[in-house]
């Protein structure tokens, strides 16, 4: 129930040709505050229900507690989500011994591709694909918590 893991902004499309898998995802927070987010996600025609806590200090590793739902509970617990309900494409990517999940925005986030990979421990090995950009690991604006209510699109506001 310990997540760990790193995510990379990506420089380009090529991940697409070498992706095995893609669902669509539509998610909401029931709550999005950094020490137990709560969201409500479905994946293809799969509801699921997550809590993750706070990070520790270098972003990599926290809580995370998952349980598959109805899909039908699932959409009507998106009514009850905070407003900003992010939309992506997921394509998975087989890397060495790993697999890359590889997010497509749309709606406020358009614009947006972030990668991340799961490993068993902070100083794990990886293969880095060249598409695989900047690592934005620490970086909070990247969460999905935080895109949900200070989308991609007003960055440049800033």
């Amino acid at each position: 129930m310990v997540e760990i893991e790193r995510k990379f902004l990506v420089t380009s499309n090529a991940f697409k040709a070498e992706s095995f898998t893609q669902n669509r995802i539509k998610q909401g927070y029931l709550s999005s505050v950094p020490e137990r987010t709560v969201r409500v996600r479905i994946k293809g025609n799969k509801g699921f229900l997550t809590i993750k806590g706070i990070s520790n200090e270098s972003g990599l590793t926290r809580f995370e507690w998952e349980k598959e739902i109805p899909v039908e509970e699932a959409e009507k617990l998106l009514l009850l989500c905070e407003s900003g309900v992010i939309d992506k494409t997921r394509f998975e990517v087989r890397s060495g011994n790993h697999i890359i999940e590889i997010d497509e925005f749309y709606g406020e986030n358009e614009g947006l591709i972030l990668a991340e990979i799961e490993l068993k421990s902070e100083t794990e090995s990886y293969e880095k694909p060249v598409w695989l950009g900047e690592e934005v690991t620490n970086d909070k604006r990247y969460y999905n918590a935080y895109l949900s209510n200070n989308p991609f699109r007003n960055w440049a506001l800033e």
